[in-house]
């Protein structure tokens, strides 16, 4: 880690941010097979095209969730009832937690993103709109334990984890995402959970290999942005975006895939690819609602409440934490 930070020193800000990057980007590129985690995705030009990603004609999930929260507002209201605390897991652009919002009377939201800019910058967005509603922001990592605020103390909390990222951890880390998130919330939580479903393979492939290549160049933003921050010399050229669905773990995969023999400088680090080597950088698991409801079991909640799509593509899933 020291020489990491060392190199660090020489060309880039040595925050604690950027200092986790580059020893998790290290660790993984070193690592066999090669790997980095898809937190990393999302730095302002990642989050601006993952919001066109969602916009794609093939990428269903972002509108079909839309959908379902829309059309079953007052089913959820009345799951929830009034007056309780909010607490959203990775939050983001505000557009779905405000179906929520206008559909449940909250009495207060408490977002959590480790993006602390964005979040203040969110949060003061909903405070003028929705005027009578207490925004609490978190900066943390939400994967992590962190504390609650003091003033939402006493409320019944409800999580809200939309957008399927749940289907981005692997099931055993979901699990433990689970348990956190019910030790959190405390006695009595619920949890509103966006959950990705088995489908066909040819929607699942189109959905993350765009016509438009939106999804490759987000894919391959992560080595433009270690190029960016880390002084890595990455050839973007020398790499094709590749995602696959894995039937046996009902998973996409997403890869950089390197075209040619070769070798790219990092921290002080020279890493070698083979012709055809890849970067695995993330897995979008996709569940049956039975999988999911055991996954759920496992990890201390029951499913309360399933909704879908009459196409049965995803699912909002209500969740109650098990005493």
């Amino acid at each position: 880690m020291n020489v990491h930070v060392n190199a660090l020193v020489n060309a880039h800000l040595p925050d604690e941010k950027t200092s986790a990057f580059a020893s998790d980007v290290v660790a993984g590129l070193t690592h066999q097979p090669k790997q980095l985690s898809p937190k990393y995705f999302y730095d302002a030009a990642g989050s601006d095209l993952f919001e066109q990603i969602t916009r794609l004609p093939e990428y269903y999930p972002t509108r079909t969730e839309l959908d379902i929260l829309r059309d079953r507002g007052a089913e959820i209201a009345a799951i929830i009832g009034d007056n309780a605390a909010l607490v959203e897991f990775g939050a983001g652009a505000t557009t779905k937690v405000r179906l929520l919002l206008e559909s449940c009377r909250f009495a207060a939201y408490v977002p959590v993103d480790i993006s602390g800019d964005f979040l203040t910058a969110q949060a003061d967005d909903l405070r003028r709109d929705f005027p009578e509603l207490a925004v609490h922001p978190v900066i943390a990592d939400f994967t992590t334990a962190f504390k609650l605020p003091a003033a939402i103390e006493g409320q019944p909390k409800v999580g809200f984890f939309p957008g399927s990222t749940i289907g981005n951890f692997e099931p055993h880390e979901a699990c433990r995402f689970l348990r956190s998130a019910r030790e959190i919330l405390g006695v009595g939580a619920r949890m509103i959970v966006g959950v990705d479903l088995e489908k066909d393979e040819r929607v699942l492939h189109a959905a993350y290999n765009d016509a438009a290549g939106v999804t490759a160049r987000f894919n391959l933003n992560l080595l433009l942005r270690i190029n960016r921050e880390l002084g890595g010399n990455f050839d973007l050229s020398a790499f094709v975006h590749r995602a696959i669905y894995n039937r046996e773990q009902h998973r996409i995969e997403m890869h950089l895939v390197a075209r040619k023999q070769q070798s790219v400088r990092l921290l002080g680090t020279t890493i070698s690819f083979r012709a055809g080597e890849s970067i695995h950088t993330e897995n979008s698991y996709k569940y049956s609602i039975e999988r999911f409801g055991a996954l759920a079991r496992g990890s201390g909640w029951k499913v309360q409440t399933v909704w879908t799509d009459a196409a049965k593509m995803f699912s909002v899933q209500a969740l109650v934490a098990e005493a």
